[in-house]
C-alpha cells in the first residue's frame, strides 16, 4: 500500500445496538483507498453489525461514519444504502432467481442505457471468469459460480468500497480459498478497498492486509496478519489467532525467560521485573522435531494435513506442546524423539 494513499472510510467511535442491548461499542478504524481490511472474531462479536452500519442497514447511536469526506452515519442520521456508492456481497449471494446471470449483474446499473448495462455486465462477468454463463439462471449454477455472480454484480457499478459478509462460508474449503484469492487479486488490480467479515482466520490471512480482531463489540487488536500471529496484544488474540500451547516461565531479563526448556530469548523486550511469573506461548512453528534435539519428548497425537503434520508432544516434565513439520517426517504416536526450539518471536503474558 502506498504511503500517499487517501483515507477513504473513517469509522469514529461508533456504538450500535438492538433493543437497548449494546452490540458494538467504541469501534474506530480508518481504511485507505484500495486497502483490504478484515473484521475477524467469534460469532456474536459485532463484526456483521459494523458491516451493516457501514452499508446503512443499521443506525449508529454514537460516533460517526465518514466515506470520501462525507458523513454517512451519525446519531439520528443514516444516509440510505442506495446513496452510499458501495458494493455489497452477502453470505447467501442474494441473487434474483427469476433473472438470468446477465440481468442479475445489470440490476444496479439503472443510470446507464440498456446497451451500456449489457456491456458493463459482460465485462464484470469476464472479470470473475463467467463470461460464458450470462444466459443461465442462478439455480443452474454451482455455489461457487453463484458467489462469483454476486461479486460481479457488486463490482459492476465500480464502487470504491466493497463490503463482504462471510461470502465464502457456504462453500467447501478448497473452493473457498481459491475464490478468496481470486477476489483479492481482482480488488487489488482495480484498487477497490474492501471490508471483509469472517470468523475464519485462514480466510482473513488470505484476504486482509490489516485485520481487526473483535470481541464483544470492540477491537482487541488491529494489525497485519504477521503482527497478529507473532505479536498478539493480549491473551484473547493469542488464543484466537493460530495455535499454540503455554508453558510456565519466570523473567530473568528484559527479553529472556526461564522455562522447563531452559532460557528462551526472542526479539521482543518486556519491562517486567526479574522473577515475574509469566505464561510463555510456543507456536507449532517454534518447535522442531529432531532425533538429535536437546530435549526428549513423546508423541501423543498427530494430525496429517497433506504437506504438513501437526504433532502434539509431551515433555518429560508432563507439559504438552505442538510441532508443525513437513509430512514426509512421519512418526507414530508413542514414538520418542527430540526437539529443538527456534523462538524468534517470544510471546509472554504476565500471570494474573
Amino acid at each position: 500500500m502506498k504511503n500517499d494513499s487517501k483515507t477513504l472510510l473513517q469509522i469514529q467511535d461508533i456504538h450500535c445496538g438492538y433493543n437497548r442491548m449494546v452490540v458494538v461499542e467504541g469501534f474506530s478504524v480508518d481504511i485507505q483507498e484500495g486497502e483490504l481490511t478484515c473484521l475477524l472474531g467469534p460469532s456474536g462479536c459485532g463484526k456483521t453489525t459494523v458491516l451493516r452500519a457501514i452499508a446503512g442497514f443499521e443506525p449508529v447511536t454514537h460516533g460517526e461514519i465518514i466515506l470520501n469526506d462525507i458523513k454517512i452515519s451519525s446519531p439520528g442520521f443514516t444516509l440510505p444504502p442506495e446513496q452510499r456508492c458501495l458494493g455489497m456481497v452477502f453470505q447467501d449471494y442474494a441473487l434474483f432467481p427469476h433473472l438470468n446471470v446477465i440481468d442479475n449483474v445489470c440490476f444496479g446499473l439503472h443510470q446507464h442505457s440498456r446497451q451500456e448495462r449489457k456491456y458493463i455486465a459482460e465485462q464484470s462477468l469476464e472479470l470473475v471468469g463467467l463470461s460464458a454463463l450470462g444466459n443461465r439462471y442462478p439455480h443452474e449454477l454451482s455455489g461457487g459460480q453463484q458467489q462469483r455472480v454476486a461479486v460481479a454484480r457488486a463490482l459492476a457499478p465500480e464502487p470504491e468500497l466493497l463490503l463482504l459478509d462471510e461470502p465464502f462460508s457456504n462453500l467447501d474449503v478448497e473452493l473457498r480459498e481459491r475464490l478468496a484469492l481470486d477476489v483479492r487479486d481482482i480488488l487489488k488490480e482495480r484498487n477497490i478497498a474492501a471490508v471483509f467479515v469472517t470468523h475464519d482466520q485462514h480466510e482473513a490471512f488470505v484476504m486482509g492486509e490489516r485485520i481487526a480482531v473483535m470481541q464483544q463489540g470492540r477491537i482487541r487488536q488491529l494489525d497485519t496478519p504477521f503482527g497478529l500471529y507473532h505479536e498478539p496484544a493480549d491473551r484473547f488474540v493469542a488464543d484466537f489467532i493460530g495455535q499454540g500451547r503455554f508453558l510456565d516461565g519466570t523473567m530473568v531479563g528484559a527479553g529472556t525467560v526461564e522455562t522447563v526448556l531452559g532460557e528462551l530469548t526472542g526479539n521482543l523486550t518486556y519491562n517486567w521485573p526479574v522473577g515475574c511469573p509469566v505464561d510463555v506461548l510456543l507456536r507449532p512453528d517454534d518447535v522442531h522435531l529432531s532425533e538429535f534435539g536437546e530435549y526428549e519428548v513423546t508423541i501423543t497425537d498427530r494430525a496429517f494435513r497433506g504437506a504438513e503434520t501437526l504433532y502434539t508432544v509431551r515433555l518429560n516434565t508432563g507439559e504438552e506442546i505442538l510441532s508443525l513439520v513437513p509430512s514426509h517426517y512421519d512418526l507414530p504416536v508413542g514414538h520418542k524423539t527430540g526437539i529443538t526450539l527456534a523462538v524468534d518471536h517470544l510471546i509472554l503474558f504476565q500471570k494474573t
